[in-house]
């Protein structure tokens, strides 16, 4: 008999990549240049604490004392459906949390689980979601759902890369009984995603990189997928935070493109003056909108900055340019909600999105090496599944093929942020 609680705690580990881990944030930042074969920290989300807070829970039939959770009225029932999935029935107690944190022992779910599994999770009366299984959240890309078993911990918890599982899928009654079932979807389905951690290393030195193009090195590029007008849309690192060493490339590749208007995902304006080389750059004598965005997709903030933006391009000339610090998680979901509105197909959209990997990672003592066909397929995989499973949370299904109409779902997807249909047309129209 179990029973699931929420406790406010923070669901850590090592950080590995701008995907998997987090990178040069502010004044604290493990990017080690040089070559060094060291794990980056990218930019893209806030460093945490590398051990864990254990939620309060129990594998017992009451909750241990604590003042701050109701007296518990309701017996949790676990029974095995089959062989391969698992039904865990719950109340919540106590204060809400980010995660939802099940008191069923991680020791006992990996006797049927193992790490590397997906399985299928059906959240009764919320939601059903296939899920990996791993360690911590920093193991799956950014704004993927996860099952988290810790071998020794008192529980499993339900969480996502960036984000609050429990305010995503509108559990905030700590008194909630919660019905949980949890199936094999794929045996060792997510094996090679976790290989993947190992794989994204990358350098600050140019010379560590002899393969690629300046361009390639700045991760600056034109966005020509179908529908999008010729020099219209661009997208790069930033051209004014120097953490990652390319600031200034960036920058030049820039003017020598005539961007007018820059979006950046990542800063205040306030802080953005901060950095050297700030005032004398060419960013800084064109617009510019500084929308300070979290890297949390669901979030009503990063939804509703991505619209901020979208209006500030309707009002300003082109060529636009979108970045965050590395031009990749931030920049690559909201450059895909461009792509795919103006009629970009899936192949196109992925393409892009793992071209950043690409340009950043797999430096092998030194050197970078150029990814193999199964390692790009596994980036491209990432963003139209974001792209799904953001729209889905706001009720908009998308088909998973290759050959669909991205447009569509994304005019449904912006209305729901809050544009009109005219505004919609106004940015089609700047970026065709």
């Amino acid at each position: 008999m179990f029973q699931m609680t929420t406790r406010r705690t923070v669901l850590a580990a090592f950080l590995f990549c701008a995907l998997f881990f987090v990178a040069c944030g502010d004044d604290d930042s493990s990017f080690v240049p040089n070559g060094s074969t060291e794990p980056v920290i990218t930019p893209e989300e806030p460093a945490k604490p590398d051990s864990i807070a254990e939620p309060d829970t129990t594998t017992k039939d009451t909750v241990k004392a604590d003042t701050t959770a109701p007296e518990d009225t309701t017996k949790a029932d676990t029974t095995a459906e089959d062989s391969s999935s698992l039904r865990i029935s719950m109340q919540g107690l106590g204060a809400p949390s980010s995660n939802l944190y099940l008191s069923y022992p991680a020791d006992s779910f990996l006797t049927k689980f193992e790490i590397g599994d997906i399985v299928t999770v059906a959240i009764v009366g919320h939601d059903t979601l296939d899920m990996p299984v791993v360690e911590n959240s920093n193991d799956v890309p950014i704004a993927w759902f996860l099952v988290s078993a810790i071998a020794g911990a008192d529980y499993v918890s339900l969480a996502v890369h960036n984000g609050q599982f429990n305010e995503i899928f509108g559990i905030t009654d700590t008194n909630e009984i919660v019905n949980v079932v949890v199936s094999m979807k794929e045996k060792g389905g997510f094996l090679f995603g976790l290989d993947m951690r190992y794989a994204q290393y990358m350098s600050g030195n140019i010379e560590s990189y002899p393969e690629l193009s300046v361009e390639e090195y700045a991760n600056f590029r034109e966005i020509r997928t179908r529908g999008m007008g010729e020099k219209k849309l661009y997208r790069s690192s930033s051209p004014i935070d120097d953490c990652l060493g390319r600031n200034l490339y960036a920058d030049s590749l820039a003017k020598n493109a005539g961007v007018a208007t820059f979006i950046n995902l990542t800063d205040s304006e306030d802080y953005a003056k901060t950095y050297r080389d700030y005032d004398s750059s060419y960013y800084a004598t064109q617009n510019a909108i500084y929308l300070s965005l979290p890297v949390e997709f669901y979030s009503r903030n990063f939804k509703d900055g991505i619209v901020r933006g979208f209006r500030f391009m309707i009002e300003h000339e082109g060529p636009y340019l979108v970045h965050c610090i590395y031009g990749m998680d931030r920049t690559g979901f909201t450059l895909a909600i461009l792509e795919a509105l103006m009629g970009a197909k899936t192949e196109e959209i992925q393409a892009d999105y793992a071209k950043t990997f690409s340009n950043y990672f797999n430096v092998v003592d030194g050197k970078h090496v150029t990814y193999t066909e199964q390692q790009v397929d596994f980036f491209k995989e990432v963003v139209t599944k974001n792209l799904r499973s953001v729209y889905h949370n706001d009720g908009i299904e998308v088909l998973d093929a290759d050959d669909i109409d991205w447009a569509t779902p994304t005019e449904q997807f912006l209305e729901k942020q809050g544009m009109t249909k005219e505004e919609i047309a106004a940015l089609k129209d700047r970026l065709k």
